[in-house]
C-alpha cells in the first residue's frame, strides 16, 4: 500500500495523508496549517491552493475538537477533526486564546 504525503505550506514538514487512526489528514501535525485545494465558495468549481491558517478550535456536541482554517487567499472558513498526533499545545493555544484575550478589560469583573 502507497501512502501519500504533503509538504506543509507554512513549516515545511513532510506529513503522511493517514493520521494514527487511519482517517484521512489534511493538515500539518506539527503547525496545523493546510492547504486550500476546493474553493467551495465557487462551489468547488476552482482550486485556490491558498494557504488554510489555524484560528481556533470548535467544540461539537459529541466532544469531538475541529481546528478552524481561514484560507489566507479567499478567507474561505473550513473546520477538520482534530487528529491523535496533532501538537497539543499549539492546540491549546487556540483554545485559551479567547480567555485569554477578551473584547473587553478584564478588570470589569472585579466591579460584577
Amino acid at each position: 500500500m502507497k501512502i501519500s504525503t504533503f509538504v506543509c505550506a507554512w513549516c515545511g514538514l513532510t506529513v503522511t495523508t493517514v493520521d494514527p487512526d487511519g482517517r484521512s489528514r489534511n493538515h500539518c501535525p506539527s503547525c496545523l496549517h493546510s492547504r486550500h485545494v476546493l474553493d467551495h465558495v465557487q462551489g468547488g468549481s476552482t482550486e485556490c491552493h491558498g494557504r488554510m491558517s489555524p484560528i481556533a478550535i470548535a467544540v461539537l456536541r459529541t466532544g469531538d475538537w475541529m481546528i478552524v482554517h481561514r484560507c489566507v487567499r479567499c478567507d474561505e472558513l473550513t473546520s477538520n477533526p482534530v487528529s491523535p498526533d496533532d501538537n497539543q499545545l499549539v492546540l491549546m493555544r487556540m483554545a485559551v486564546r479567547p480567555l485569554a484575550q477578551p473584547p473587553f478589560p478584564l478588570e470589569t469583573f472585579g466591579t460584577l
